[in-house]
């Protein structure tokens, strides 16, 4: 029999380990998938992680990286705050789509008029609209205590009605012959969210995502409202006793997370993806969900976690033009790497023990 017993303390070399375990895992159990495909698992894998890097045409798959990862860390990082405090926004993905309607909604309302304070207003934009979409479950939660996991899930598929409405009508391009999407805002030069160094994938995206790593570091190790959000999740009656508030926190908390998982909507559809489509969300605040676990909740762990998600997505599309390989498939290599890590995570708090018999 194996029994779990409850360790004094956490491991803290686990706490490292355990990331690396679970990618280690997630390969393996790839592996058995995709040979349970017909395809060869070691082609498969290799496809995934080492083409982008170093294969033929890596230089240029390189940038998309940055381009794909930007976003997973902007969205994992406010995330994060939350998880840290104990507040579960699952509907990143929501906030991400409004996001990007107000900030291309912004750009379409100025179109074709010239300036250099349309995009500072799309941002602006971007953010509040993510903000204002989060602050529906935040106040919810804290005038009438309700679930905001739910709540938040919910307004995913509020905000997919709204954009395929968006697509189909009031951001609709007058000039798509009668397909759905707005103007490609790539070929609008005050909108257009260009490689600030060209080729690299490092537009402007990518420095928020790195200014949002360096502000929450700062914020979480030192500052005192870093304290109380850490407080908050670890030790919710300490942190009443010490006279945080917790409505406070909530608001906070959720409306950084909508604001941040809003600018990489924003930034998104004014740059790698160009237009409002009914399918422009392709689930990335789903996966930064992934991305948030995977690196610790830690903002420097993100920046990582985000890098290699990014891998995966790109590795991904590589596997299935080369391989054949279905993106569902994809899809369950990408979500085994959280079901791997909570599973290791367990062995923080608890160790494994061999037993001759069972005890009635």
């Amino acid at each position: 029999m194996i029994a779990l017993e409850k360790r004094p303390e956490p491991s803290r070399w686990l706490g490292f380990a355990t990331p690396l375990f679970a990618v280690l895992a997630t390969m393996i159990a790839g592996g058995l998938l995709f040979a349970a495909l017909g395809k060869d698992p070691v082609a498969a894998i290799a496809t995934i992680f080492w083409e982008p890097l170093f294969g033929e045409f890596a230089f240029y798959y390189r940038p998309q990286l940055l381009v794909k990862g930007a976003p997973l860390v902007l969205i994992a990082i406010g995330l994060a705050l939350g998880f840290r405090a104990g507040i579960w926004n699952i509907g990143a993905e929501g906030q991400y789509i409004i996001g990007a309607i107000c900030g291309a909604g912004v750009a379409l309302a100025f179109y074709p008029f010239e300036s250099a304070l349309i995009f500072p207003a799309m941002v602006i934009a971007g953010a509040v609209g993510g903000w204002a979409w989060a602050m529906i479950p935040a106040l919810l939660k804290v005038r009438f205590g309700t679930n905001e996991i739910l709540v938040s899930l919910m307004l995913v598929y509020v905000a997919e009605q709204l954009l395929a409405s968006m697509a189909l009508g009031l951001l609709k391009n007058p000039e798509g012959f009668g397909f759905p999407g707005s103007r490609n805002l790539q070929q609008y030069p005050s909108a257009f969210n260009a490689d600030l160094i060209a080729n690299t994938g490092f537009h402007w995206g990518v420095a928020a995502a790195l200014v949002a790593v360096i502000f929450a570091y700062v914020l979480l190790s030192r500052h005192m409202l870093g304290f109380h959000i850490r407080l908050t999740g670890a030790a919710p009656r300490a942190a009443r006793f010490a006279g945080v508030e917790p409505s406070r926190i909530i608001i906070l908390c959720l409306g950084l997370s909508g604001a941040l998982a809003g600018l990489a909507g924003m930034f998104e559809v004014a740059g790698p993806s160009g237009q409002i489509t009914i399918d422009f969300n392709v689930g990335y605040g789903f996966t930064a969900i992934i991305v948030a676990f995977l690196g610790r909740l830690n903002p420097i762990g993100i920046l990582f976690a985000g890098l290699l998600m990014a891998l995966t997505y790109i590795g991904g599309d590589i596997a299935q033009s080369q391989l054949g390989l279905p993106a569902a498939a994809i899809q369950v290599f990408q979500g085994m790497l959280l079901f791997f890590l909570l599973a290791f995570d367990l062995l923080i708090n608890f160790r494994l023990r061999w037993q001759k018999g069972a005890t009635a």
